[in-house]
């Protein structure tokens, strides 16, 4: 004769504490580790333009446009003359503020300025950036940032000059007229394969 034994019953898991424990490790694991972050550039793109100033773009004129070129090879060319990246800051930095008003650079506007008064501006100066597809982000980033380099100097040399402290430190009604005298100006376009 065979005995019967009463069934046992599996003890059932408690599933409420493995989730507060995995949430737990998630939240661990999102504050110990770090992230790669990817480098870029801040810019705020200008809003959509009007047919009507489409076509008053196409009106530049030649000598308020620096063309720095980037080919496949990661080489630069200023004013098509090979350049390294010294060099394009100078240019750069001659061709934005035209010191002595010469032809062959950008034409001179007098602007009323807050805080600074009626002031001659290169207003119309564009510095177009045409980079190759092949040339490595790398170059690329290192002349934007060169670019952006010259503008933050000639800021914050006119903030020295005026108030003797640097852009950074001026209010924000003060860098505005700092930015009305040097515009940021920085165009792009694709260079195409016949270097056009």
């Amino acid at each position: 004769m065979y005995r019967r034994f009463p069934k046992r019953r599996v003890p059932e898991i408690n599933a409420s504490s493995t989730a507060d424990i995995a949430f737990l490790l998630l939240i661990f694991f999102l504050m110990t580790t770090s992230m790669d972050t990817d480098y870029g550039l801040p810019r705020q793109l200008p809003a959509p333009s009007t047919p009507e100033q489409k076509a008053e773009a196409l009106k530049l004129k030649e000598r308020n446009v620096l063309v720095i070129t980037l080919d496949a090879g990661d080489g630069l060319h200023c004013a098509d003359q090979p350049s390294t990246l010294a060099e394009i800051h100078q240019q750069a930095k001659r061709f934005i503020v035209n010191p002595a008003n010469e032809s062959g650079l950008p034409e001179k506007v007098l602007v009323d300025v807050p805080y600074l008064g009626i002031v001659p501006v290169t207003k119309n100066h564009v510095i177009l950036l045409r980079c190759h597809r092949e040339a490595s982000y790398k170059a690329y980033i290192a002349v934007q940032n060169e670019l952006v380099a010259v503008y933050n100097e000639l800021r914050d040399e006119l903030a020295r000059q005026k108030w003797q402290c640097s852009y950074a430190a001026l209010d924000e009604g003060q860098q505005q007229a700092i930015r009305m005298v040097y515009p940021q100006k920085i165009a792009e376009a694709e260079l195409k394969e016949g270097g056009k």
